[in-house]
């Protein structure tokens, strides 16, 4: 898989220059579905950031803005699980990590402040996004049920990014203590049964440098949850499904610009393999053991 299907990239000194398209040509599909035997499920539900074009008279942030609040380059990650999904339209169009009521919103304050669509964005355009989002999850829910009868138990990484300079370009980032590097969120993990997992996982993430050191690898800091993706996944098959959402910060990339650290995000994506091949490790041993 390529690491983006929609942008194009370039290298510029060392750095990665990320344009994205507005053009009609760029539209793509609404995901991309990868499936391979195996027990593990690597998602990057908000790394789209095209809109479709029917919706672009109502839109009313900029290109910049949005893809500030968007994960750009989660997709990196994609290629190490067997099942693998990418959205590739903007959590805008159809917000997968929320339920249906929330999918889609006029409201500034579902969003952060920020007025995404005009007032009058029609019915007819919010129902095609719900639509979107309801076959999502009903693709989900074969899926998963079709790995889980196969191996018992799953493992589903999904993976997002956050921003850590919302003072600005050149204002002072959030302090370190309330930002860690990656931060895990494990709110519907078992820990009874997978608290193991979590850990070995946790571990080879921080065991490969990133610019020279180790990452700072933490467990539910930012966040009460993971979303309604993790929360549906544990409430619809319960502990057959361990779920972690990884939140990396942004330190592989200039969250006011169009420049990504291409070698920050190896040395993460080292760091991910790495921890993905304690937790298939656990999973083989678990099931040897069942």
């Amino acid at each position: 898989m390529q690491q983006s299907l929609e942008n194009r990239t370039t290298l510029e000194n060392g750095h990665a220059s990320v344009d994205h398209p507005d053009s009609p040509a760029a539209i793509t599909e609404p995901w991309d579905t990868v499936v391979q035997p195996g027990p593990v499920m690597v998602t990057a539900i908000h790394a789209g950031h095209t809109i479709r074009n029917s919706l672009r008279p109502w839109l009313e942030i900029e290109d910049q803005a949005r893809l500030r609040e968007e994960d750009p380059l989660t997709d990196f990650f994609l290629p190490s699980g067997d099942t693998i999904v990418r959205a590739n339209r903007s959590r805008f169009e159809f917000d997968l990590n929320r339920p249906a009521r929330k999918a889609v919103t006029v409201d500034p304050e579902d969003t952060w402040g920020l007025r995404i669509w005009s007032p009058d964005l029609p019915r007819d355009e919010i129902e095609t996004s719900l639509d979107l989002h309801r076959r999502f999850y009903a693709l989900m829910a074969e899926r998963v049920e079709a790995m889980i009868a196969e191996h018992g138990q799953i493992l589903v990484l999904d993976i997002h990014s956050y921003n850590h300079r919302r003072n600005g370009a050149d204002g002072a980032a959030d302090p370190q203590a309330e930002s860690p590097d990656i931060d895990l969120g494990a709110t519907t993990l078992n820990e009874a049964i997978y608290g193991d997992l979590l850990e070995e996982f946790a571990q080879g993430l921080r065991s490969r440098p990133v610019r020279g050191q180790s990452p700072d690898v933490r467990v539910n800091v930012r966040w009460e949850d993971g979303g309604h993706f993790p929360e549906w996944l544990h409430t619809t098959y319960g502990d057959a499904a361990c779920v972690i959402t990884l939140e990396y910060k942004k330190i592989f990339m200039d969250e006011w610009g169009h420049h990504a650290d291409i070698l920050a995000l190896q040395d993460l994506r080292e760091g991910f393999l790495a921890g993905l091949a304690n937790a298939r490790k656990w999973l083989a041993a678990s099931r040897g053991q069942g």
